[in-house]
């Protein structure tokens, strides 16, 4: 078969055992290297309940890449795992607590998804002749807009018989950890014992000559595509149930992490290689270095690079393996499995003895005098997070206190990951500013269990319970931007709204409060809301076209400073004209556009004061002080008459 043609040539026998060891099996040596270091720099990384942490954290994106590592062996790609992940996810949620659907039908029905976003790629592939990459990039965009669609843009609870997919055995057995496990023995059994799984081997070794063979080529592509769409399914139950809510924007991106598990585990993108085995090692790599990496508090932004190398780097590894005329990454094979389960025992042998002399390192280090504290933000990629940030790092160097601060980047996986990464390295307390307010409370809840103090800034934690809540109110922040332009237009005339991104609990509570807002002024007329996910670009694009259909337009209020600069930029001239436009967050641009008088106004929020306050209560909560339930920190309107006082 096509996967057995890359035998060791002559010139290797001269290679040494331990050096064909290590070629033979790139990604797990990387995985070693990655855990002995890990161990090595950080006193917290082995501990039980950090290494079952890396299980979890690893269990959705293993998954999802035991599923694509189907397509990746036939020589094909799959980009829409992540959005078929959300969709079946949200379309369980829906049927079951929306439309009294019983759950074992609901799950049916979520599974069903799955299996028709991959037969509908698989028909364009196979029948349609549309390359994978444009086929599947296509169902990305329509899986996720029926999962917006469903539920208009807000999380669903999901059921509580399903949500304990995300909770634990005995009380530290994590169920997701076990998920991972049999789906990835069903891939291995699929990929090694059926006829199926041989098929892949050969349509991605060459098509053509799979084709000639006698090999229905076409209704095997449907079967494989069908069984990614299977395993995203089961990743996107797995996901929602560790946030007990289904989040219509889940999985964003994880297509990515999915292929790159797969490729660091051996497979080629080219086809015909990869196995089960190897796509858990590329998981597990990506699961360790991120968690090594906030452990390090090492920058968030940083952690994009550092990922990005190791992943170029473990590719490169498998490449001169393969140069060096190494054993392929094949599922067929029989006689070398053996030789790989004695390799994987060795690996195992060799990991805890080197892991376990270097926890010596750790076992005298002094304890600070000051407590650790971790910061969670939902992104960094906005400049009032940032500034939130600027505030919480200044309190704490004042202070004297050790504080990580992590970026969620918008994704409420991410979050639980790090508040879970912070929670067993025993912060002395940890602040978070939720992605989603639903999502975050089985991570609080964890951080509560643990006895260790959580304050919520910004926004708060729904259905768990926060020492301390310092926010201000979206909702009336909301109103008084409603209030701001109603007043600015005399109470009549047409506006467009820009909304924040959908599914986030911050987008939510602004429009309810622009909406509440907007009753006292009958006389404005509201001619086209939009979402432009809180960003400049998309505010920008956004503003351009609903102006092609109302160029008549008379005010603005956009969800956040950046998507009202972003609407700036669309009016040209007539900002802060004829078209009036109110921003949120009170951010140094917004200020500056503020000065300006292209922005009329901005709500507010004071985000280094929250940052600040935040860091306080933490400290005192940290030491067993008594803290207030709610801080509420006051938004405030600023115009070109009161802006040169402000300071944010």
């Amino acid at each position: 078969m096509a996967t057995d043609t890359l035998k060791s040539t002559p010139g290797a026998s001269g290679v040494s055992g331990i050096r064909r060891l290590l070629l033979d099996n790139g990604a797990l040596t990387a995985l070693i290297v990655l855990v002995i270091a890990m161990s090595a720099l950080s006193g917290d990384f082995l501990t039980t309940d950090n290494l079952l942490n890396v299980g979890v954290q690893a269990a959705v994106t293993a998954i999802l890449a035991f599923g694509v590592t189907f397509v990746i062996v036939s020589a094909g790609i799959d980009l829409s795992v992540g959005s078929v992940a959300a969709l079946s996810a949200t379309v369980l949620a829906w049927s079951a607590t929306q439309h009294g659907v019983p759950v074992f039908l609901a799950v049916i029905l979520a599974i069903a998804t799955g299996i028709a976003a991959g037969l509908v790629n698989g028909f364009l592939i196979a029948y349609g002749k549309l390359p994978p990459f444009i086929a599947t990039l296509a169902m990305l965009s329509v899986a996720r807009g029926l999962s917006l669609v469903i539920s208009q843009g807000s999380p669903i609870a999901f059921p509580d018989s399903v949500s304990h997919l995300g909770d634990t055995l005995g009380g530290w057995l994590p169920v997701p950890v076990l998920v991972m496990i049999a789906m990835g023995l069903i891939a291995a059994f699929i990929l090694g014992r059926t006829y199926i799984g041989r098929s892949m081997y050969a349509i991605g070794g060459n098509e053509e000559a799979a084709r000639l063979s006698g090999l229905r080529v076409s209704k095997q592509k449907l079967a494989i595509y069908a069984l990614s769409g299977v395993f995203a399914a089961a990743a996107g139950i797995v996901l929602a149930s560790r946030l007990s809510s289904a989040q219509p924007q889940a999985a964003d991106g994880y297509e990515l992490d999915a292929i790159a598990a797969v490729v660091i585990g051996g497979a080629s993108l080219a086809g015909g290689t990869g196995k089960a085995s190897g796509t858990l090692i590329g998981a597990l790599i990506l699961a360790v270095l991120r968690n090594g990496l906030n452990l390090l508090s090492v920058s968030a932004f940083w952690q994009q690079v550092v990922i990005g190398v190791v992943i170029a780097l473990a590719v490169l590894l498998d490449t001169v393996r393969r140069k060096a005329g190494a054993t392929p990454a094949s599922g067929t094979g029989g006689g070398n499995k053996g030789k790989q389960a004695t390799t994987y025992a060795l690996a195992a042998v060799v990991t805890v003895a080197i892991v376990g002399a270097t926890s010596f390192l750790h076992n005298d280090s002094s304890t600070s005098t000051k407590p650790k504290l971790g910061l969670s933000l939902s992104t960094l990629n906005n400049p009032f997070y940032v500034q939130l940030k600027s505030g919480a790092q200044a309190e704490a160097k004042k202070l004297g206190l050790d504080l990580t601060v992590t970026d969620a980047q918008n994704d409420a996986s991410q979050q639980a990951n790090q508040l879970q990464n912070f929670t067993s390295s025993s912060y002395g307390a940890i602040i978070v500013n939720p992605v989603d307010s639903d999502a975050a409370s089985n991570s609080v809840k964890a951080a509560d269990k643990a006895k260790i103090p959580v304050i919520a800034v910004d926004r708060a934690v729904n259905k768990a319970a926060v020492d301390t809540l310092v926010a201000s109110d979206n909702i009336v922040g909301g109103e008084l931007a409603a209030k701001t332009i109603g007043e600015k237009l005399g109470g009549t005339g047409k506006i467009v709204i820009l909304q924040g991104q959908a599914g986030t609990s911050a987008a939510r509570e602004r429009a309810e409060g622009f909406a509440k807002g907007l009753k006292a002024f009958p006389g404005i007329q509201v001619v086209a809301q939009q979402p432009a996910d809180f960003d400049r670009t998309k505010g920008l694009d956004v503003m351009s076209n609903l102006l092609q259909a109302h160029p008549d337009v008379q005010g603005v209020i956009a969800a956040n400073d950046e998507m009202a600069l972003g609407a700036i930029k669309a009016l040209g001239s007539k900002a802060g004209k004829s078209v009036s436009v109110v921003g949120f967050d009170g951010t140094p641009d917004g200020l500056t556009a503020v000065k300006q008088g292209t922005l009329y106004a901005s709500v507010a929020q004071q985000p280094s004061q929250l940052g600040r306050i935040a860091v306080d209560n933490a400290l005192r909560a940290a030491q067993g002080k008594k803290v207030e339930t709610t801080v509420k920190v006051p938004v405030k309107v600023v115009t070109k008459e009161n802006v040169a006082g402000f300071t944010g």
